[in-house]
């Protein structure tokens, strides 16, 4: 690419050196033939006032040098009228033409005493042409003087055009450049931590500085990929560690059945069968939230209010000893908002058992749906010990669980998997602490519609 730059930009200047000096030639060129014209326009009226009177033929031929004035010669229209003696100057059938008055005056260029001469034949009276002729080595000396230091002006400007390309090229390509080492080096080390460095002072028009920003924001969010994901790795390591070493140990236990009674064999299988679905549910959870983005299946205009309804039902049947509180706003029971079914019932679900678990005995987790300026709105209460102030930061991310919760059931993933897919239908997720005491997650989800416009399309999960 430096290559090409340097030879585009010094073709260009070349063009435009050479364009110049050829233009400056034929300038110089007319102007010097204009000013040899003029000096025979003025040689031939003193002429003609000197020898009108005079008969045809040679008035003034001592033109051989530079320094003596102009030949002229008197030429008759009939070639009967010619003097005895030759003409010094070429006579032609247009001389003859001039003479007759049939042809206006006209220069032309001729050989005289072997020297380049110019001519101005031009009309006399009676039946007579003026011919009038002068050395032209002064002009064709200044044309060749001016080609030569024009063409020394047009190379000195290619090479100045060359180096300039040259410096345009390694200045202009140096964040390409630093670009390129920076992402050989990446690919090299395995290093997303690596910079393109920018220049103090950042044009806003200059395109390949935005370019180098751009790759460093790339940068940046690459490694904020790459260490979510070594975190990701880490933290199921930890958290699978526990069931799977407990799982092993129950096996063990089977294997040696023989020696077990009947109680044990049959606690040891129970324990066993629990461990696996821990892990299954955890494994699931871990790809799933592996993918950083949500699957894109079939959305639907999705009834909100049954959504939710199901979700507490199937509450109520996981968490018997927890009374569930249901209100949905008379007008949020028919409004629906795009989405997937199954998705926002698993994003329920996580919520609900979440509100279910610190919960104490006895103590109501409320739910309540109503209609948003802008969609509808859900809450989620529960009458816990709330969400310390040191953790609320934290309640989503993966595998984070606090101190109180840390004896409870659960990997840690069921709330990081719900605002992975809030954020996939475009809602907004947050949690808090409840007036009077217990956490409070709200959940606000955009375009809520009309029910007139529910969509008939089939997805296996949940009924809308």
């Amino acid at each position: 690419m430096r290559t090409r730059l340097t030879l585009a930009a010094s073709a260009a200047v070349a063009v435009v050196v050479v364009g110049v000096c050829a233009a400056a030639f034929l300038v110089i060129r007319h102007q010097l033939l204009h000013q040899l014209d003029l000096h025979l326009t003025q040689s031939a009226r003193l002429a003609a006032q000197q020898y009108r009177r005079e008969p045809p033929g040679v008035v003034q031929g001592e033109c051989r040098y530079l320094a003596a004035p102009a030949c002229a010669q008197l030429v008759p229209a009939r070639a009967g009228d010619d003097p005895a003696g030759p003409y010094l100057l070429p006579v032609t059938g247009a001389t003859r033409q001039v003479a007759a008055g049939t042809r206006g005056p006209y220069y032309s260029e001729l050989r005289l005493a072997g020297h380049r001469a110019r001519m101005l034949t031009t009309p006399l009276g009676s039946g007579r042409a003026l011919q009038v002729a002068v050395r032209a080595d002064t002009v064709g000396q200044g044309v060749r003087q001016a080609a030569g230091l024009l063409g020394a002006v047009g190379a000195a400007g290619v090479v100045l055009a060359g180096g300039l390309g040259f410096w345009v090229s390694r200045t202009g390509l140096a964040p390409v450049v630093r670009l390129t080492a920076t992402a050989e080096r990446i690919a090299a080390t395995r290093d997303a931590r690596h910079r393109i460095e920018l220049p103090p002072e950042r044009a806003d028009g200059d395109e390949l500085t935005r370019l180098a920003a751009a790759f460093n924001t790339m940068l940046g969010e690459l490694e904020k990929s790459v260490t979510a994901q070594r975190r990701l790795v880490a933290d199921a390591s930890h958290e699978l560690r526990t069931p799977l070493t407990a799982l092993r140990a129950n096996a063990d236990l089977l294997v040696r059945s023989d020696r077990l009674t009947g109680a044990q064999r049959e606690r040891a299988a129970g324990a066993v069968g629990r461990q696996l679905r821990e892990v299954t549910v955890l494994v699931n959870d871990l790809i799933e939230l592996a993918r950083e983005e949500e699957p894109d299946p079939l959305v639907e205009d999705v009834r909100l209010a049954s959504v939710v309804a199901h979700a507490v039902d199937a509450a109520r049947d996981h968490w018997p000893d927890v009374p569930f509180r249901l209100r949905i706003a008379q007008d949020a029971e028919s409004g629906t908002v795009a989405g997937v079914p199954a998705r926002l019932s698993r994003l329920l679900s996580s919520l609900l058992d979440n509100a279910a678990k610190f919960s104490p005995l006895g103590r109501p987790v409320e739910v309540t749906l109503v209609r948003a300026e802008r969609g509808a709105v859900l809450e989620i209460r529960d009458h816990g010990p709330g969400i310390a102030a040191e953790d609320l930061p934290y309640v989503f991310d993966r595998f984070y669980r606090a101190r109180t919760a840390r004896a409870l059931p659960g990997s840690g993933l069921g709330l990081a998997m719900a605002r992975q897919i809030a954020r996939a239908h475009h809602a907004d997720l947050s949690a808090g602490n409840a007036p009077g005491g217990g956490a409070l997650f709200r959940l606000r989800m955009p375009g809520f519609a009309a029910s007139g416009g529910l969509s008939q399309v089939s997805y296996p999960g949940p009924p809308p």
